[in-house]
């Protein structure tokens, strides 16, 4: 992966897209050759790029050159959902339009599976299941819609709604929308129990729906995988989820939904492995980037973050579970009225370790706390004390500058297994116009070293000397993981 990138003034974020052609019958056979398709596919020249204004707010960091789209077949069949049944008028089902149309584009090598421009498709959950033919391309030019009651979301499909699995050299890409319509799961904690049993009833649900992770797109043991250009708005939680997969590209993506949406991650990483995502637009209310246990060769760079939680590695180890993460680059990010910048949160009584983490290059405005390890995570009134702690060394913050309206930087580590090889470079935050009550900075059980210069000035004593000494065999971080 690319390394971290000079500050420039503005950045260009490029979209590129497919020629728009008329719609066709389906097509049921493979490509025959040059200029041939079956009788029922359409054969296309392939995609071509070209530009598109720059999108809104701007980054203040410049993207790396341009390079063309990944190479495709010179003939490609278009798969279009129209010919497969689909209304596209957003009120008729038109799943099974689309699982017709993608079992179909499976099964050949370079097919495209295409959602036209100007129509909305109503799209009940659905698992679109591989292994397909390489080269698949899932092009979005229009509206795929989520329900928006929640009764017609099965007990068994509560965990995501566009579910990719076992998908190789696939992209997606398109200049059309993703909408989760997800406004009335965002109400749920506000209902009383009596309100959530009336409203469940219908359904038998003995569960308790809070407890589900709701996707709008999830990939799940999905490899060689690219997802560019297009909008996911408005999810139930978690946007964009890649669990178990690797070797995946986010480029110019657009994440929106609004900054009082509970737990709507922008993109969500877990287990999974060689991502890249860059040159991206997510306002959430929460996480913009979470990097969950299992990642190793992340970088997330060139991209904005605002509103939301800002890019958080976490939360780790929870109900004493392991936690691995290392290799993490995030550089050259705007960061704009998040709740923080740059975060690592783990669990009291995890195990397990965050190794080798880079946060360089990243500006920040009217963020509350931009740099933050907090050990003692607990997203409750109270948590127990306990002794065991994921083990979290080799971490960098580097270039850190702009505004701050709570407190600058918080590094809460553990008493019995401390921060080690912390390092802070050149880190220049100021008071913000926007008072919430200022607080200096906290540094608790933290080791390295840093560097000039440091504003506030507090920071200068921040970190301890020496590499601090974990109570807990060093070997038992490095077996759990």
């Amino acid at each position: 992966m690319e390394g971290a990138l000079a500050i420039q003034n503005q950045v260009r974020a490029r979209k590129t897209h497919y020629r728009k052609h008329k719609h066709h019958h389906h097509g049921h056979h493979k490509h025959r050759g040059s200029g041939e398709s079956g009788n029922n596919g359409k054969a296309i020249p392939a995609p071509t790029a070209s530009p598109s204004p720059t999108p809104s707010p701007t980054p203040a960091f410049a993207p790396p050159p341009p390079s063309p789209y990944e190479p495709y077949p010179k003939q490609s069949i278009i798969f279009d959902v129209l010919s497969f049944g689909a209304k596209g008028d957003g009120i008729a089902d038109d799943s099974k339009a689309f699982q017709d149309a993608w079992k179909a584009a499976c099964k050949v090598a370079g097919a495209i599976v295409e959602i036209p421009s100007e129509f909305k498709f109503l799209i009940n959950p659905i698992t679109l299941q591989g292994p397909c033919m390489p080269h698949l391309v899932l092009q979005i030019d229009g509206t795929l819609l989520a329900p928006p009651n929640i009764g017609s979301w099965s007990k068994s499909s509560l965990f995501q709604w566009i579910n990719f699995k076992w998908i190789q050299n696939f992209t997606i890409q398109g200049t059309g929308t993703v909408d989760g319509q997800g406004s009335a799961w965002w109400n749920l904690g506000e209902l009383n129990h009596i309100e959530v049993i009336t409203l469940y009833k219908q359904l038998l649900f003995e569960i308790e729906l809070l407890q589900f992770e709701i996707n709008a797109l999830r990939f799940y043991a999905s490899y060689s995988v690219t997802v560019r250009d297009i909008r996911i708005i408005n999810s139930p939680l978690c946007h964009l989820k890649f669990d178990n997969s690797g070797s995946v590209k986010v480029d110019n993506i657009t994440i929106s939904s609004p900054e009082n949406s509970p737990n709507t991650d922008g993109i969500h990483l877990q287990n999974s492995k060689d991502v890249e995502i860059l040159n991206s637009n997510i306002g959430c209310g929460d996480d913009c980037v979470s990097i969950q246990t299992g990642c190793s060769n992340i970088h997330v760079h060139h991209t904005n973050c605002g509103p939301g939680h800002g890019i958080s590695l976490g939360s780790l180890g929870k109900d004493k579970s392991a936690a691995c993460v290392k290799d993490i680059v995030v550089d050259n990010i705007l960061m704009q009225n998040t709740l923080y910048g740059a975060r690592i949160k783990t669990w009291q009584g995890g195990v397990g370790s965050v190794k080798n983490v880079s946060f360089s290059n990243i500006q920040v405005s009217d963020v509350k706390v931009p740099i933050m390890i907090d050990q003692f995570y607990c997203d409750k009134q109270k948590c127990k004390n306990q002794t065991e702690a994921v083990a979290i060394s080799g971490v960098t913050y580097n270039q850190i500058i702009g505004t701050y309206s709570v407190q600058p930087i918080h590094l809460a580590c553990s008493n019995d297994v401390p921060c080690t090889n912390v390092d802070l470079i050149g880190i220049q935050l100021e008071q913000s116009s926007v008072s919430r009550g200022f607080h200096q900075a906290l540094c608790w059980n933290s080791f390295g070293k840093s560097q000039a210069p440091l504003v506030p000035s507090s920071m200068d004593y921040c970190l301890r000397r020496g590499g601090g000494s974990s109570k807990r065999p060093e070997k038992s971080h490095d077996l759990a993981c």
